[in-house]
Parts: C-alpha cells; structure tokens; sequence
C-alpha cells in the first residue's frame, strides 16, 4: 500500500497562526501535526508516501525533506488551487498506480493510530473503507447514512439537515477503483470535487465500501479550541521523561516531558505537559495540559493548558495566562516598573483579553 497526505489549505481559521505558518505545521505536544500522520502511517508499514501541497508547500517541503529522517520516502503532489479531497486523488493518480492507498488528512489527530485498518483493509477484498465518528453537529462534515445492517445507504457533504451524527473523519482506503469515481463526478455547489460524491458513486455502482466508526477521540485541528484539545489529548499519551536539568528548587511531577537542553529554575510544572528543547522556566507556573516548543523564556509568569511555540517569551506577567495559543518569536511580557502601563504589538486578527 501507498499513504496519501492532504496537505494544502491556507488554514484560515487558525490565523493569525496561520500567515506564516502551514496549519499542518503548528505543533501538539511538541510535535506538528503532519509528522504525528506520516508516523502514524509509517507505523502501519507504510514507506512510500505522497504529499499533497499548495500556497504552502515550500515550507512543508523545507520542513519535511525526504522523509528520511522518519524512515519513509516522499513525493510531493503540487494543488494549484484548493478544487477539493476527490481532485487531489485525481492528480495523485501518477504517484499512486494500480496501487491500495490510504489517504490521510494531514491537520487531523486520532486516537490509536491506523495500523489495525491498514491489516483490516489490506487483508479484504473491500474496495473502500471510510472512517466514521459520531459528532456532536455533523452538519460541518460529510456525514454518512447507514442502513439496517451497518452498510452505508448515502454521504452528504455538510448537509443542512444531516440523516446520522456519523461524519467522515478524514482517513479513506481505496483501491484504484476510485479512478473511476473521481473521473466520473461533477463539482459541488462548492466548485469542488467532493470526496462524498465519489465514495457513493462507488457505492452506488456497486463497489464495497465498508464502513469503521471509531469509538475512540479524533480532532480536526482547524481551529484553536481543536488545537488546545488535540494537544491535551496527546499530552495524556506521552510517556514522559527530562532529559533537561531541573534544580533543587523546582516541582516537577512524574507526567511532565523535559526535553534536552531545557531548563526548569525555582519553577513549578504540573503534568500532562512537555517542555521543549533549550526552554528556560524560571520563577514561574507551568500548569497541565500546556505544551512550551523549543527555545523559549517563561519567567515569572503562570501558565496554564495553552501553547507557546518556538522562541517565544513570557516574562513578569502577573495574571495567568490559559487557554491560550502563542505564535513563534512572540513576546509576551509586563514592565514591574512604575507606573505599569501595558504595551503590545498586534498583528491582524490577534486578540488580547485583560483581566
């Protein structure tokens, strides 16, 4: 088999993050969310992997080379323009062959890996299989209906008025049948080519498509809420260890990942949560569920489940800071001199709450 990654999208939703930044590349536990699926699939023995990419593929390329460094080897897919998940199959076609795939979107974190579908599907002689979950408003997905005995009946995509709660969670098998799907079918109303309307072409034609429903958590990292979730739900997963220094004055519990290099001074840090390569924690709060990325300064100041990337400070802020998202190179910080004022610089669509 072959792995696919959908990998293009400006990530609107996530800005500002996301002006200068790939959404498939914002960190969960340390970790950007594209390396997590191309470990994922690698782990399901998956080696040969296509990226599909757009606007921002230079830094994906940059970011991910050859895929050498996690054992597997890459191709790169270019999407002049974001024409949905069937047309990117569609130019993959080269890449892929004749050749079982599965095709994995490259912002979603899932609970337990993929390696026991991939044996499932590699061993049936399914000509599909979709992953399911049930969600709380299936109208923002594509949804699938089931019939009496657990085989799909339709998929809408993003219906006003959804028939299930079960919602496509973007991870599909398919053989090379769906050539044919993704050929034979029209845009949406979106202008795209819609992924739910190959899969019921298959299905309508007769091909087996056979559905899973995951029973464990899965996340779309589209937004900040999503990416603050996912995060914490790695967090949980990590095996910790400290491979950094942590001296005499400071608390850390058994649940907290120190990397190499970093640094915890007279500091308190409460797990689940990861401390990233050359980060200093001094004199400060660092409460669970928070992921701090490599070469950071958080001095005196209190942090609680939020995000900080890479080369980032937060010094002398007196308020906790919690569910939070901080971008890379950004500085957070209060002058303890008299009189206090607050000063900042702001990009476009920041927001800033004041106790």
């Amino acid at each position: 088999m072959k792995g696919l990654i959908l990998s293009g999208g400006k990530g609107t939703r996530l800005y500002p993050l996301t002006y200068t930044r790939a959404k498939q590349l914002i960190p969960v536990a340390n970790k950007p969310v594209l390396v997590r699926v191309i470990e994922m699939i690698r782990d399901a023995a998956i080696t040969d992997i296509g990226i599909v990419i757009g606007d921002t593929g230079p830094e994906i390329r940059e970011a991910v080379g050859d895929g050498s460094q996690w054992g597997v080897n890459v191709t790169y897919i270019p999407q002049d323009a974001p024409l949905g998940l069937a047309h990117a199959v569609r130019i993959s076609r080269d890449f892929l062959g004749d050749d079982r795939f599965v095709m994995f979107l490259g912002d979603n974190v899932i609970e337990g890996g993929i390696s026991g579908l991939i044996r499932q599907f590699a061993s049936s002689d399914w000509n599909s299989q979709i992953v399911l979950k049930e969600v709380e408003e299936p109208q923002h997905f594509g949804v699938a209906e089931l019939d009496a005995s657990g085989q799909i009946r339709q998929l809408i995509e993003k219906p006003k008025d959804p028939p299930s709660n079960l919602a496509l969670v973007g991870i599909y098998m398919f053989d090379h049948h769906v050539f044919e799907a993704v050929n034979a079918i029209r845009p949406s109303w979106r202008g795209e080519l819609e992924i739910t309307d190959a899969i019921q072409w298959l299905v309508t034609k007769g091909y087996r498509v056979f559905p899973y429903v995951h029973k464990g958590w899965w996340i779309d990292t589209g937004k900040p809420t999503d990416m603050l979730e996912a995060n914490a739900h790695v967090l949980e997963e990590l095996t910790p260890y400290v491979a950094g220094a942590v001296d005499a004055d400071s608390i850390v519990d058994s649940r907290v990942t120190v990397e190499e290099g970093a640094q915890i001074i007279n500091s308190t840090v409460r797990g689940p949560a990861i401390i990233g390569r050359n980060t200093v924690v001094r004199d400060s709060f660092i409460g669970p569920f928070t992921s701090v990325y490599h070469n950071c300064v958080i001095e005196n100041s209190e942090i609680e489940r939020s995000i900080v990337l890479e080369d980032s400070r937060v010094m002398h802020i007196q308020t906790r800071i919690q569910d939070s998202l901080i971008g890379r190179h950004a500085a957070v910080e209060a002058d303890p001199r008299k009189p206090r004022a607050i000063k900042m610089n702001l990009g476009d669509h920041s927001r800033f709450w004041l106790p």
